[in-house]
């Protein structure tokens, strides 16, 4: 609601980063990746259509430019604006059943029993997860540069897993456990 005060541990934001839905649900999206993308692409559309602004036409001696050539950078334009917005679209939406990673074209749909760690080193530029077979998916969702967002996420997500997999066995230490 406009002009009511947001608590500051509710955990909801207003413009992707991280969302708390019902307890025991968490969604994180890329913020800065995000707005980097929509910037980049207005940039590129902006030029595409002075590019085709500067088409003017007349007849040059190779080539004649038309409406229709101004009409075709300006959709150049829009298709490479896409393509750039496409690579902001990661998400990780988690409940107490499992985690839906969503990267730029990979789709990955885990039960916590499958997820070993959350991981998040300090120079990596995003989360992880180590899953239980040894294989690492990356949680492009989840960047360094969204700071606080992103520590929340990750606190989230180990939460969630955390809350999982309470009722696991505790395995029986190794020979050689350092």
């Amino acid at each position: 609601m406009p002009g009511s005060p947001r608590r500051p541990d509710s955990g909801a934001c207003d413009h992707g980063g991280v969302t708390r839905t019902p307890p025991g649900r968490l969604s994180a999206v890329p913020r800065r990746m995000r707005q980097l993308c929509a910037l980049l692409g207005a940039v590129v559309v902006a030029v595409m259509v002075v590019v085709a602004l500067s088409l003017k036409e007349t007849p040059n001696t190779v080539v004649t430019y038309r409406t229709s050539d101004q009409v075709a950078m300006v959709g150049l334009g829009l298709v490479l604006a896409a393509g750039i917005l496409f690579l902001g679209r990661s998400r990780v939406d988690a409940d107490a059943d499992g985690v839906h990673v969503r990267n730029v074209v990979v789709h990955h749909r885990l039960p916590w029993q499958a997820v070993r760690a959350v991981r998040f080193e300090r120079k990596s530029a995003w989360a992880s997860l180590l899953l239980e077979n040894g294989d690492e998916i990356s949680l492009l969702a989840v960047q360094a540069v969204d700071k606080e967002h992103a520590v929340r996420a990750v606190e989230g997500l180990r939460a969630l897993r955390a809350a999982a997999r309470a009722g696991d066995p505790v395995p029986p230490p190794l020979l050689y456990d350092n």
